[in-house]
């Protein structure tokens, strides 16, 4: 494994929350977060994180235990996450959107001995709490807006009142690169979660690695991701990523919808519009964060989606290029169409949308295209200080062809900022950290050019007479049809048991369109054995909270069809 000679390892002595504090030193007024509620200054930020350490070690949370994160995106979640790490404690961000039975297991599996959790979350927290035996013994609450009611065995308290309590700690865990930092759970299609043991340095070399150099993040950008800090994704864009060079984070707690989303790109918030005035002042610095007069805080960099990136398109709010602050947008959790690129960096005038490929286990992105070299359609080249590798069924890697192109295989990843393991799940753990080597779950091909093709899940490849065929390649084509907005394949049998291509599609709002129609518009497009035999239209597609089409859905719902 290599990295850039000019990106240097982590001391023997790291803590990624103190590495934070010490890069931001001298940035005390300038704000690290504006939430729905207001600003959060670097150096507000580096005293409460500090504060909430003191407060964790004092309900006597010990180092290397666990604390659950359940908070939607507001200042208190970083002032959490960076508080336990600079304590040496590990915080385990779990998704806001699951069930209280996810969040009984996870408790149990993770052994928590605190949560910290979001008002509106805590019915179902105490649903869980009530489910199975637990280790839990302080629930911290951020921003009620009611009295607490008490919980049986468990301390109460809310991130107000601990912060006030405690004076910051002196200094942080003696951590080493190589430590736990924090867990983040990874859903398969089936099965329980599975806990990520990420390390203290994990998250440095993201930043160091892909936010500075590849995306070229700097202190006068403003940050807005519609993923959340819970995701591997979200926590590079708003948290990573943007405090490693002091730039400022717009974090929202609602649902990324595109009426939230457009929002926030116009400053159309209170608290944007006041941190603008204050950047006026001098406060921020930089261009496109806050004009003479006081103009709101607008985003210079966006993190999104496909499906986001889809949705806002389509929509009729959708603001004009010279509303928006905006110089350029990301995008991760599933391949995007080159359509769908080439549409927003039209209405844009030029904005390009950076694809790219991360994961839970590798944190955050390995294979990407990169400002000023954009090719719509591919995942771009591995992100230097990554070694990815195409591997055939047998396990070896696949010869390149004449012309440099490497035929589908399995995609697998060799870089720092891998997980140590599944967290109690041996069997797991070997079959996807092999050695120096990830394996991503993932089909890719490799163009002449040395970029990357996504193919599809390995799980979800088919094969159709004898042939494999990319779900994601036919999807990516119907998706160019004026009408849809939306489409999934999948294999289903025939009354002979062989493999045919379904289409489920989605069209946009007062769109119309035929089967027909859309078996031609493939047919003229991909090689005739692609096209989809069956297409079924449907108002919306079964995903994942991050946005991700659950294919397997739709072939369990296939399967009851046909039992």
């Amino acid at each position: 494994m290599t990295r850039p000679a000019d990106v240097p390892a982590p001391a023997a002595h790291f803590n990624f929350a103190q590495h934070l504090i010490g890069r931001n030193a001298g940035r005390a007024d300038k704000p690290a977060f504006v939430d729905d509620a207001g600003t959060l200054r670097y150096g507000a930020l580096a005293d409460q994180l500090r504060r909430m350490a003191a407060g964790l070690l004092a309900a006597g949370v010990r180092r290397e235990e666990r604390v659950l994160l359940l908070m939607h995106d507001c200042s208190d979640w970083p002032v959490a996450f960076l508080g336990a790490m600079y304590a040496g404690i590990v915080p385990v961000a779990v998704n806001t959107l699951l069930t209280a039975d996810d969040y009984a297991f996870m408790l149990a599996h993770s052994r928590a001995q605190a949560v910290l959790v979001s008002a509106a979350l805590l019915p179902t927290l105490q649903a869980a709490l009530a489910q199975a035996p637990h280790e839990v013994k302080q629930v911290i609450v951020s921003r009620p807006t009611a009295p607490l009611a008490g919980l049986p065995g468990v301390a109460l308290q809310t991130v107000e009142t601990l912060l006030a309590a405690h004076a910051p700690l002196a200094a942080p865990a003696d951590t080493g690169p190589d430590d736990p930092g924090f867990w983040l759970y990874s859903s398969g299609s089936t099965g329980r979660p599975k806990g990520a043991v990420h390390t203290q340095a994990n998250p440095y070399w993201t930043a160091e690695l892909y936010g500075t150099p590849v995306l070229g993040l700097r202190e006068d950008d403003v940050c807005f991701s519609a993923a959340k800090l819970f995701f591997a994704y979200g926590l590079g864009n708003a948290l990573s990523f943007p405090l490693s060079v002091g730039a400022t984070v717009v974090l929202m707690a609602e649902r990324p919808t595109p009426e939230a989303t457009f929002k926030r790109w116009l400053g159309d918030t209170p608290a944007q519009k006041s941190a603008g005035a204050a950047g006026a002042a001098g406060a921020i610095g930089g261009a496109g964060t806050a004009t003479p007069g006081g103009r709101p805080l607008r985003p210079t960099v966006f993190f999104g989606a496909p499906t986001g990136f889809a949705g806002m398109l389509a929509s009729p709010a959708l603001p004009a290029r010279e509303a928006v602050a905006l110089r350029l947008c990301s995008s991760a959790g599933e391949a995007l169409p080159a359509d769908l690129g080439q549409r927003f960096s039209a209405h844009f005038g030029g904005v390009e949308i950076i694809d790219g490929i991360g994961s839970t286990e590798m944190l955050h992105i390995f294979l990407s295209n990169a400002p000023g070299r954009v090719r719509y359609g591919t995942t771009g080249w591995p992100v230097p200080g990554y070694t990815v590798e195409l591997r055939g069924d047998d396990g070896q890697a696949l010869v390149p062809n004449a012309d440099g192109s490497i035929d589908t295989g399995d995609l697998y990843i060799q870089g720092p900022s891998a997980a140590l393991m599944y967290w109690a799940n041996r069997d797991k753990s070997r079959d996807t950290f092999q050695g120096d080597w990830t394996k991503s779950g993932d089909k890719y091909l490799r163009n002449a050019d040395g970029s990357y093709t996504y193919a599809g899940r390995s799980d979800d490849m088919l094969k159709v007479s004898g042939i494999y065929v990319s779900p994601f390649e036919v999807e990516a084509t119907l998706v160019q049809h004026p009408a849809v907005l939306e489409a999934a394949v999948i294999g289903v049998a025939d009354d002979q048991g062989l493999t045919k291509t379904k289409a489920f599609v989605v069209l946009k709002t007062g769109a119309t369109c035929d089967e027909a129609t859309l078996k031609a518009f493939v047919k003229d497009r991909l090689a005739p054995y692609k096209y989809p035999r069956l297409i079924e239209f449907l108002d919306e597609l079964p995903k994942t909270a991050t946005g991700k089409i659950q294919r397997f859905r739709l072939r369990e719902r296939e399967a009851a069809r046909s039992a």
